[in-house]
């Protein structure tokens, strides 16, 4: 479906407005033929809810410690995951030895990982140790498949011109790698996120998103349940935004980007 209008701001704005009224609408529908708020609380009920939570300053302390636990399990599977890739593409026996349990990793359920994270480490660490093993094989896969999808003829130049490694490197081989990374960035942030907020829902450490998820559940409340869910939700779309821009080396002021 296209919509024409005179403002490219206006044709955007409306462009992004136009599924939110409606998937709004649907859901309001949807809660006033059920009528029972323990099932599908309405939309008012949970932005009342959302802007009760918003003022607490217990709020935002679960927001930034959830935020940086799972930022640091994500810095820690980006670097785990650009070394293995390194690894793996420098030497045979590495990628013999290590692409088969990364491989493994990435088979294996989040549920399971969480589980037996739980007995290995304290619970605060779990989220994050989660978000790093989720991210591991995305960015070893992207980051192998830059490196061997490097032009051949950039590598004969560098040798004819008696590069060193660290300029072949910089010269040849991030250039190649960059929209690799970007991808895999940009795919494993979302995962993250996701699988670090359900590992803290099973392992309920102390300010943590999941934890709240978790007791809404327990005392039925279904209102903050979905406020809570939001939250992640929301979250999940600017972390993933701010991310797009920053590899983009743009700033974030600017409008016009989708997500």
């Amino acid at each position: 479906m296209r919509i024409s209008t005179s403002s490219p701001k206006a044709a955007a704005l409306l462009h992004t407005a136009l599924p939110l009224l409606f998937w709004l609408g649907l859901w309001w529908l949807l809660a006033a033929c059920i009528d029972q708020e323990l099932l599908v609380p309405s939309p008012l009920a949970v932005a009342q809810e959302l802007t009760a939570l918003a003022v607490t300053a217990h709020f935002w302390h679960s927001v930034a410690i959830s935020l940086l636990r799972i930022f640091c399990g994500v810095a820690a599977g980006v670097l785990l995951g650009s070394l293995c890739a390194v690894a793996t593409c420098r030497w045979p026996l590495a990628d013999h030895l290590l692409s088969p349990a990364i491989r493994v990793i990435r088979a294996t359920p989040v549920a399971s990982f969480i589980i037996l994270v739980l007995l290995w480490v304290q619970t605060g660490a779990v989220p994050g140790v989660i978000a790093a093993l989720m991210v591991l094989p995305i960015m070893w896969e992207s980051i192998d498949t830059g490196i061997r999808s490097t032009d051949p003829a950039l590598l004969e130049f560098a040798r004819a011109y008696r590069l060193s490694r660290r300029q072949t490197a910089l010269h040849v081989y991030l250039p190649a790698i960059r929209p690799f990374f970007t991808a895999g960035i940009c795919t494993s942030i979302g995962l993250a996120w996701k699988s670090g907020v359900a590992a803290e829902v099973l392992c309920l450490p102390r300010a943590a998103i999941g934890a709240e998820v978790y007791y809404a559940k327990i005392y039925l409340e279904t209102p903050a349940l979905f406020a809570w869910t939001i939250t992640v939700i929301v979250l999940s779309l600017l972390v993933e935004r701010v991310i797009r821009r920053l590899l983009a080396g743009r700033p974030t002021g600017k409008g016009g980007d989708r997500i």
